[in-house]
């Protein structure tokens, strides 16, 4: 079916509505509609004000299960293989990303483990394989969002695709739930009458199933009854509630609330939010679903600013293995759907978004009407630094724009002469920055010195002249370098560029700009000032000195080093260095995601074991290029296909206790290793992997330990 250019704000719609869904419900998980009723009485606001929220299994899955679309083997047909392999590649082993209940308690976790052990997708979710209790658990709709919105207003595409995706992991009526919801989503993009939504949803599942007689119940319910919902509500408790199924989060009793929360709300985002949540049961997930469907039914105009939108930001953290991608914000998540939605279509993206979506798809545009792109605002000046609080906000306008039709304003209240007012963006974040642990994220930074940094900058006929520089933070510091000081000139925009110098053991916590504010000592003003198009490009130069980096604490069980993501293993820091051990396999990676060439170096020293390797171009943990010292007495470069292959070998004398530097170079599609004046090459043929982070990996239970790495672009 063909897209519309209207599909783009309605994909941003549904992907921030998803998220508001997930917040909103997140602090409620799990309990009871008497506990929420006698807590809160009516519940119409975010429970917890969250500094920042931590990632959530219901965004990480549907962000990562979607990457089946680019990364599979089958191209925009995908298969259910395909997104096995999304769920192997992205979800760090059993922690992180959903929960890891235990086999034959977590679905997702039988699922993977199966995976694992070589049992295929689709069996690996199946009923015969997982006995029926653990197939039809909640899991095979609260993942599928993306499915639909990446299908808008092709239900059938977005069926197909939510069969195949909910199979992974689930069998039954978890399968059908996955198709219902996702076909929901997708017919709302054309369709805004509630029952005929549902009833599109149901033309997609079998009639005489579980799911479907329950959702025809509360409709019928509805139809009889449509006054009050805590009436639906007791009807659905006493007929299909919790103690009527077997397992944890079994899906039929929260689809039942689920559907009365679309009906009773009566096309009110807010109302149907409020009311999903406060039936209580697995909250976050339900109202993440019902949010879906209502943001893209109700677009951006239906979702109250102030209310769900401005305490989000449009910030997103997730939990995958990427670190590089784990800081997410909305619109990048959305335009990263509506590349996918206009590739699967067979159509060329309009201007701007071609421009945007292909060439810098991270980039801070605010093209989407409302975005922030989690951007933040702080003044350095003498009241500053003696405590006092200023006002800083932060506006979507179609004022002006650099490119494209928006900007971001910002506007300081009040502000002084000689001050300087930071507009950033946080590139690196630690425990310490979030309100709880939630499935564990961490992070590897956005940005690295060597890039460079572009922004443009704007001061309106009504604001205050001042200059105003591109800068980043160096985390372990403190210090912040800036570049060249520009002067505004009101009602021009000022397109500025700063190359970020190399720096030895660094990371980049923060890139913005600076506005020094010109003017007369005595003044007190409001400031405005207004920001596009913030983004890094170019290619990295450094180093990491694991003597400056330091045990991130998530929880008592589980602990990172800053900058890396760990796949699985153990480790920690000692004498200024990060050791890594395994009983079977341990990995952990760090930079972007979509390094091209480049050059690293790896300091380490191999302590026990037989199998000690670095990675290159790793894009997740089933795919990377590895150099490795190996039993035997060998060097080797190998392939990480979903197991290590491999590709070229030769002699090289190595013992344990000693330190080596391996300086491993990924150009095109040739991977080569140099250690001690002894070098190695291979090139791939077959789907070689041609951008991705770097990392550290060993097998068969050894143990080393790293001191430095050093990265260059080539």
């Amino acid at each position: 079916m063909a897209m519309k250019e209207s599909y783009i704000e309605g994909i941003y719609a549904g992907w921030l509505a998803k998220i508001i869904g997930i917040r909103l419900g997140a602090p409620v998980e799990g309990w009871t509609y008497e506990k929420i009723k006698n807590i809160y009485g009516e519940l119409d606001h975010y429970p917890v004000d969250y500094h920042e929220f931590a990632a959530d299994d219901d965004s990480n899955g549907p962000l990562f299960f979607l990457k089946a679309l680019e990364d599979g083997r089958h191209g925009y047909d995908v298969k259910a293989s395909d997104v096995a392999e999304a769920l192997l590649n992205y979800a760090p082993f059993e922690h992180g990303f959903f929960w890891w209940g235990g086999y034959g308690i977590s679905t997702e976790h039988t699922a993977y483990l199966n995976l694992r052990s070589g049992v295929p997708a689709p069996e690996s979710g199946s009923i015969a394989q997982n006995g029926r209790a653990t197939a039809e658990q909640i899991g095979g709709q609260i993942f599928i969002d993306t499915w639909g919105l990446v299908s808008p207003g092709n239900p059938d595409q977005a069926a197909r695709f939510a069969k195949e995706a909910a199979s992974v992991t689930h069998g039954g009526n978890a399968i059908y739930g996955g198709v219902f919801v996702a076909v929901c989503i997708s017919y709302a993009f054309v369709e805004k009458d509630m029952k005929k939504i549902l009833e599109k949803g149901l033309s997609y599942i079998p009639t005489d199933c579980e799911y479907a007689k329950v959702v025809r119940a509360v409709m019928e319910f509805y139809d009889r009854h449509p006054e009050n919902w805590r009436e639906c509500f007791r009807f659905i408790f006493e007929n299909y509630g919790y103690d009527k199924y077997p397992g944890v989060c079994h899906i039929i009793p929260n689809i039942a609330v689920m559907i009365l929360a679309l009906l009773y709300g009566e096309g009110d985002f807010s109302d149907t939010l409020n009311i999903c949540n406060m039936c209580g049961w697995d909250t976050d997930c339900n109202v993440g679903n019902v949010a879906a469907i209502m943001g893209v039914r109700c677009g951006l105009e239906g979702i109250e600013y102030d209310k769900w939108r401005k305490p989000i930001n449009d910030f997103l953290a997730c939990s995958s293995v990427v670190g590089s991608l784990n800081i997410m914000d909305i619109p990048f998540g959305a335009a990263y759907i509506t590349k996918l939605a206009y590739g699967v279509a067979g159509e060329e993206l309009p201007m701007p978004w071609k421009e945007i979506i292909e060439n810098r798809i991270d980039s801070c545009h605010f093209e989407f009407p409302g975005s922030t792109h989690a951007i933040r605002v702080r003044v350095d000046g003498l009241d500053a630094r003696a405590g006092k609080e200023r006002e800083c906000n932060i506006i979507n306008t179609d004022e002006t724009a650099s490119s494209g039709q928006r900007c971001l304003k910002f506007v300081v209240s009040p502000a002084e002469p000689g001050e300087n007012i930071y507009v950033y963006k946080k590139t690196h974040y630690e425990p310490k920055d979030f309100h709880d642990s939630r499935y564990d994220p961490c992070f590897s930074p956005l940005v690295y010195p060597g890039q460079t940094l572009h922004g443009s900058a704007y001061i309106p006929d009504y604001s205050q002249e001042a200059q105003v520089s591109l800068y980043v933070k160096e985390a372990h510091s403190g210090r912040i370098y800036e570049g060249e000081k520009v002067e505004l000139l009101k009602g021009e925009w000022k397109s500025l560029k700063y190359h970020i110098p190399e720096m030895e053991a660094a990371l980049i916590e923060e890139i913005g700009f600076c506005f020094h504010i010109h003017g007369v000592h005595t003044q007190v003003f409001d400031y405005v000032g207004m920001i596009d198009d913030l983004y890094a490009d170019g290619k990295p130069a450094y180093s990491i000195d694991l003597a400056k980096e330091k045990v991130e604490l998530w929880t008592v069980l589980h602990r990172e080093i800053s900058q890396f993501t760990k796949l699985k293993g153990l480790m920690y820091l000692e004498d200024g260095q990060m050791h890594l051990s395994c009983s079977d396999f341990a990995e952990a990676y760090t930079g972007r995601h979509d390094w091209e060439n480049y050059r690293a170096e790896f300091s380490f020293t191999p302590l026990t074991g037989n199998t000690h390797m670095v990675n290159v171009r790793v894009q997740g943990a089933i795919r990377s290029y590895a150099a490795g010292l190996l039993k035997g007495n060998r060097i080797a470069i190998l392939k990480n296909d979903y197991g290590y292959q491999v590709l070229a070998e030769t002699k090289f004398e190595w013992k344990h206790g000693q330190e080596y530097t391996i300086a491993v170079t990924a150009a095109g599609n040739k991977i080569s290793a140099e250690i001690e004046g002894v070098k190695i090459e291979a090139v791939d043929q077959e789907r070689p992997y041609l951008k991705g982070s770097i990392g550290v990996s060993m097998l068969n239970g050894s143990h080393d330990k790293y001191r430095m790495i050093k990265i260059k672009g080539i």
